[in-house]
């Protein structure tokens, strides 16, 4: 694996820490903006939004600008996007400053994938992608704990100062050991790129990741206060628990790549429906400490361990436009974490409490295992059709009488 996938990787790393860590910081945000808990979570909507419409924008407006130029100017805005939401006096900048930093950590995922790829064989696009998966699941075992451990001591705000500090560093490692990509010989054309668009397998594997990533973000976004409400464990637990589940997070990403390539509809089809049992489970116990607390681990597994056969899938349906692809899995990935944390947000508001989430999520998971059942059977029916025309053997040529 080329050293510059391990350099994306880590530069994901203090990406992946900002875009998940107020969920461990939504109660000492809503006190100090004087804001609810579900308005506060719409911080968490606010990055995926930014997410969603940045990752195709950027995509395009960058497809034929040099990729390690890109990605520094990317990060650098994303990490001015981190200093002005330490440094924001009321709840609608930092809204905004989440936006920002969101358009510019979009950016950067869509060019930083279609640079994975590129550096790798075919058959090792999913242990690619792995490695920068794995640099959000590390982000989730360390970056969001210790985020909600600064917040609980130092403030809320030390943990986007920290975070601002990490993309210092991410940008020193990506000007310095990010090779320079050559552009293809033949400038990307946009007509063409978004020809993939019109294959139903793309828009299956966008609903598919949307609601996976969804179904598990409408719980995670408010496991803070589940923990604490509902579980009745100390504000102290919460730094542990997101780290447990960001641990299980990296085992789930590193299992799942080694299989996604061999295996990936299996990997698809055991991680997502996992995901929803668990969910339930959740949903069941969620006053039973020690319940709660092993299922958000084992949820961090089953949600990690199917997310990178969910984007070497995309690359497989939409290899023909490999950066529109990256951007549209970005995308597909943050309408769930737009989606579920609107979701759980507004079975809270609706009353029926913290625990309501985990059902709000299973159901979401439960959609997402029914998608990814469609895409397989018309990808054996495509692979049948393709067999059966190989193998028919072509007419003979007619000669005419002389």
């Amino acid at each position: 694996m080329p050293l510059a996938v391990y350099i994306l990787g880590l530069s994901v790393f203090a990406l992946g820490t900002s875009e998940f860590m107020v969920s461990g910081l939504l109660p000492p945000i809503a006190d100090d903006m004087g804001v609810t808990i579900p308005q506060a979570g719409l911080l968490i909507s606010a990055f995926a939004i930014g997410m969603v419409v940045g990752a195709p924008l950027l995509a395009v407006a960058t497809l034929r600008l040099p990729r390690r130029t890109t990605l520094i100017a990317l990060i650098t805005v994303f990490g001015l996007g981190q200093v002005g939401g330490a440094l924001a006096p009321t709840y609608g900048l930092l809204f905004a400053s989440r936006v920002i930093s969101a358009l510019a950590c979009a950016g950067f995922w869509a060019v930083g994938a279609a640079v994975a790829i590129a550096m790798v064989p075919v058959n090792a696009r999913a242990r690619a992608l792995a490695v920068m998966i794995g640099g959000l699941s590390i982000a989730n075992v360390l970056g969001v704990p210790a985020g909600a451990f600064l917040g609980e001591h130092l403030g809320w705000r030390s943990a986007f100062w920290a975070v601002g500090a990490m993309s210092a560093v991410a940008l020193v490692g990506v000007a310095t050991l990010i090779p320079r990509i050559p552009l293809p010989e033949t400038r990307p054309a946009l007509r063409k790129e978004l020809r993939i668009y019109r294959d139903r397998q793309v828009w299956l594997a966008v609903a598919t990741t949307a609601l996976a990533a969804g179904g598990v973000f409408c719980i995670f976004s408010y496991l803070a206060p589940l923990l604490t409400d509902v579980a009745g464990l100390a504000d102290s637990w919460v730094p542990t628990v997101l780290g447990l589940f960001g641990l299980g997070a990296l085992i789930g990403t590193t299992v799942g790549g080694r299989f996604a390539d061999a295996h990936l509809f299996g990997v698809l089809l055991s991680g997502i429906a996992a995901s929803t049992v668990l969910l339930v489970v959740i949903g069941f116990t969620a006053h039973i400490p020690v319940a709660v607390v092993t299922a958000s681990f084992l949820l961090g597994v089953s949600a990690f361990f199917s997310a990178p056969a969910l984007n070497a899938r995309m690359f497989n349906v939409a290899g023909a436009a490999p950066t529109l692809a990256g951007a549209t899995t970005t995308a597909a990935f943050n309408l769930g974490n737009t989606s579920g944390p609107w979701l759980g947000g507004a079975v809270i508001d609706a009353g029926f409490g913290f625990p309501s989430t985990a059902w709000a999520g299973a159901a979401m998971s439960a959609v997402a295992i029914a998608t990814v059942t469609v895409s397989l059977r018309l990808h054996r029916r495509d692979r049948t059709s393709r067999v059966i025309a190989s193998s028919t053997p072509a007419p003979e040529p007619v000669n005419s009488p002389s």
